[in-house]
């Protein structure tokens, strides 16, 4: 149960942790919809505080920490599970970011998860499915960030395709534009590298099509405000109406003289190359007009959120999807998991095992083998990796890292360095799992050849006993020294595992 306040309980909340802007969203549940309470937004440009060797800087940083000091005081109260905290491309670079993100965490009082791009486009998908009329057709939708720039194709709340390129407003500001000086020269080489990139996606996106173009986030909202606000469009942005836009902006010397009505003061100065991206955008793909849409990622947080708690959680969906992909063995899958589940709840108050724990235990016990499909050598090994690199639908990086521990650890020696990626405030609640996943897949290392009974567990701090019934273990003498074996492994690991 929650120790928020009543008056709490519907309230849910998402921070956007970007690579221009910090954004917050705060909002109430109210009839299967949301109701968006207060929006806040600052620029932090966190992209701009990287270097060459992708180190962020301590004057970076203390930006992002200031916002998120304010964004504190409005979170107080509220229950950790329905608030989530995202970082996109600035973080996903930044060598040092676990650094940012221990300090960022002791602030907010809320854990932060990095995204991967793919993931980020889902999100902002998500958001701006929601922000649009539910019609059908394939729709295109463009996110220009401050680091990296995401392209979705969808139909109603689906998305079909889904990328991130590594270009944003930020990063191409400083890049092409680093002496602050804006010339045609400039803004056309920050066109033609967009270009280069979108090649990566350009012919197998033409393939799929869409009906419709939609934008989102800062770069397109003020161009879409400035266009309307010069006369040159009435809604939405035409091809012709950028044009004379980009025509406008050329004409200031440097980005400190930028001054476009619609344009906010904090965004002149990354502006022109998120203008040189649009352009490219509209060139490679041939668009003739664009709607803004309000929603985007902040937006889709909530609306995952939403769907946790409710119909549906996209993260089930990716473990069904590994399991299918990988040819797990699923009735073992399923022994492993319950198994697990049952132990958790003998301990799930002197471990604190809440239901979002729960949840990670089962997921890992659910994909335990995926490695099976590579190699039987190593298997737990070949797991994590899978878990560790790929793209799953849903899931965060530190997310991936969790359940690549847990798949990691959950055979042979126990290996505790693997837990190192792990946030310092969760990796502790993670090795707990991880040794109740190891028990369960002892305990059913018959794959289901006779039954298993479960066994009493008991935990006090680090140390686990286990009380298996009157002279199962005579009678099983195998499980007996498989049980042995992993009270050694727990030992060596300084752990503490008792078989009475």
């Amino acid at each position: 149960m929650s120790d928020a306040p009543a008056n709490h309980q519907d309230l849910i909340a998402a921070i956007d942790l970007g690579s221009n802007s910090f954004h917050m969203v705060v909002a109430r549940e109210f009839h299967g919809e949301f109701r968006t309470l207060e929006k806040r937004g600052q620029k932090v440009q966190l992209a701009a505080g990287l270097d060459e060797n992708f180190q962020l800087s301590e004057e970076a940083q203390q930006r992002g920490l200031d916002c998120l000091r304010e964004f504190a005081q409005r979170l107080q109260g509220m229950n950790p599970s329905r608030v989530s905290v995202l970082a996109t491309n600035a973080l996903r670079a930044a060598r040092n970011r676990q650094e940012f993100i221990d300090r960022a965490e002791s602030i907010l009082g809320h854990p932060i998860e990095v995204i991967a791009g793919r993931e980020e486009a889902r999100l902002i998908y998500l958001g701006v499915s929601h922000t649009l009329a539910d019609d059908q057709g394939h729709r295109l939708v463009v996110d220009i960030g401050g680091g990296s720039t995401e392209f979705i194709i969808g139909e109603r709340f689906e998305p079909k395709a889904l990328e991130s390129l590594h270009m944003g407003c930020v990063s191409f500001t400083k890049r092409f534009f680093e002496d602050n000086q804006i010339t045609e020269k400039a803004f056309e080489n920050a066109k033609a590298a967009a270009r280069q990139e979108l090649l990566n996606i350009e012919t197998s996106y033409k393939n799929l099509g869409w009906d419709s173009v939609v934008g989102s986030s800062g770069t397109i909202r003020a161009a879409e405000q400035a266009a309307v606000a010069l006369g040159l469009s009435t809604e939405g942005l035409t091809r012709q109406a950028l044009d004379k836009l980009i025509k406008q902006t050329l004409k200031f010397d440097t980005l400190d003289d930028v001054s476009l009505p619609g344009v906010k003061y904090e965004r002149r100065q990354v502006f022109i190359g998120g203008l040189a991206i649009l352009k490219a955008v509209f060139e490679t793909f041939d668009i003739q007009r664009l709607i803004y849409s309000d929603g985007a990622l902040r937006e889709g947080a909530l609306w995952d959120l939403f769907g946790r708690s409710g119909h549906e959680d996209v993260r089930q969906r990716t473990i069904q999807s590994l399991q299918e992909r990988f040819f797990v063995d699923t009735e073992q899958a399923v022994r492993v998991k319950d198994t697990a589940l049952q132990l958790a709840d003998q301990v799930k108050d002197e471990w604190n095992i809440n239901t979002s724990m729960r949840a990670w235990l089962g997921w890992a016990a659910e994909v335990h083998e995926i490695g099976l499909s590579l190699s039987h050598s190593g298997y737990h090994k070949h797991g994590a990796y899978i878990l560790q690199h790929a793209d799953l639908m849903g899931f965060t990086r530190q997310g991936q890292a969790k359940l690549a521990a847990m798949v990691r650890s959950h055979r042979r020696k126990f290996a505790t360095h693997e837990f190192d990626p792990i946030s310092k405030t969760r990796r502790d609640a993670i090795k707990r799992l991880a040794r109740l996943l190891r028990l369960a897949v002892v305990l059913n290392h018959s794959r289901g050849a006779h039954p298993v009974p479960v066994p009493t567990l008991k935990a006090e701090q680090h140390l686990l006993t286990l009380t298996m019934p009157d002279g199962w273990l005579e009678s099983h003498p195998l499980t007996a020294k498989d049980l042995q074996a992993e009270s050694q492994y727990q030992k060596d690991a300084d752990m503490l595992l008792t078989i009475a």
